[in-house]
């Protein structure tokens, strides 16, 4: 790419960007209330795209391998009890990531 290809294309990024931050202030502005499908799907989505993040971490999952897919399932409980225990995401998230890559790369390697 040449360097005028590289600026019109970072310009382009940035504006498709604001416009899909603006556009929300645009559709639902604040004098007006919020319609109920869209506060239902507010409601619903998350739990089912942190259901399809489960179902796409455990696809490839082989339990009849060589670790029967150990590393995956312990960083799995590991998850679920942190977030029980502290109720935050974030560390749940980065915390099981860590313990996975962890036991992939020195135990179950």
């Amino acid at each position: 790419m040449t360097l005028n290809q590289q600026i019109i294309t970072i310009g382009l990024v940035i504006l498709a960007l604001q416009l899909c931050r603006w556009v929300a202030f645009w559709v639902f502005p604040a004098h007006r209330p919020i319609p109920s499908y869209v506060q239902y799907l507010g409601y619903a989505l998350p739990p089912a795209v942190f259901g399809m993040l489960i179902v796409y971490c455990y696809k490839s999952v082989d339990i009849l391998g060589q670790y029967y897919g150990f590393p995956e399932f312990i960083s799995g409980l590991f998850v679920i009890g942190l977030h029980c225990w502290q109720r935050n995401i974030f560390l749940s998230i980065f915390a099981g990531t860590a313990l996975y890559m962890v036991l992939v790369q020195k135990f179950f390697v």
